[in-house]
């Protein structure tokens, strides 16, 4: 019997990188594990594999995280599948560079739906099955440059920043309901990228001398969401290598 034994948790952006560490490390935990992904279905189902290695009921999901029906379907899919749901992650995002004379409004826009309407989404399709727990747990993703700023990304920055706010107001408003909800800010983190490293991971150090790996955010996640972590709320927890001191 691990910590999480018999709970239920659901994981946005959990095909690879922070968010497949995450749903993995949930699995180990002992929880149920809902892997979403708006469309990298070959990698999603990977990962319920190796979830499912690990003794726990896993399956994926595909759905955009900015489309309500879809949001809605997808939570209401996963309490038919699994009997309920106590654990959301909200990890999917985009984080690209664009400077911002040459940013458009769609990409604009894009970012921020993705990161903080995301967010809204499953957070609210997700609360009555959070309250109905009485020990529900949300737990946001957010970033080291919503805190440091950075060149090339203010919608990436923005829509970090909204969600760090999202989970202040969120965090008062569901704590009588038993829900707990936090913020994790990683930061240079070593993951698989499509393009070369953006540029405040040329500019900032860490104090301990290296990159951090997904595994070591996945770890703060669990805890948040397991049963000794009751009585932290509403609060930012910074994964940097001391990048940032916050």
């Amino acid at each position: 019997m691990s910590e999480l034994t018999g709970r239920v948790a659901l994981v946005t952006g959990a095909a690879k990188n922070i968010g497949r560490a995450i749903a993995l490390e949930l699995a180990e935990a002992g929880a149920g594990v809902a892997v979403l992904t708006r469309s990298d279905a070959q990698a999603a189902d990977v990962v319920v594999e190796e979830a499912r290695r690990r003794g726990v009921e896993a399956e994926a999901y595909l759905a955009d995280v900015t489309d309500e029906a879809a949001v809605e379907q997808v939570v209401a899919a996963i309490v038919a599948r699994f009997g309920g749901l106590d654990v959301v992650v909200n990890n999917a995002a985009i984080r690209s560079e664009v400077p911002f004379g040459e940013m458009s409004f769609q990409q604009w826009r894009r970012v921020v739906a993705v990161t903080l309407d995301g967010a809204f989404l499953c957070a609210r399709a997700a609360l009555p099955h959070l309250a109905a727990t009485g020990a529900g747990a949300i737990i946001n993703i957010g970033g080291l440059t919503a805190y440091t700023g950075a060149k090339h990304r203010a919608h990436v920055v923005a829509a970090k920043a909204g969600l760090d706010g999202l989970t202040k107001a969120l965090a008062v408003e569901l704590a009588p309901q038993g829900i707990t909800v936090n913020l994790v800010a990683p930061g240079l983190i070593d993951t698989e990228r499509s393009s070369a490293l953006p540029d405040h991971h040329q500019t900032h150090a860490t104090l301990v001398g290296r990159r951090g790996m997904p595994d070591e955010v996945a770890g703060l996640v669990r805890y948040l969401a397991g049963p000794t972590a009751r009585y932290v709320v509403g609060q930012t927890i910074h994964v940097n290598g001391g990048a940032y001191l916050g």
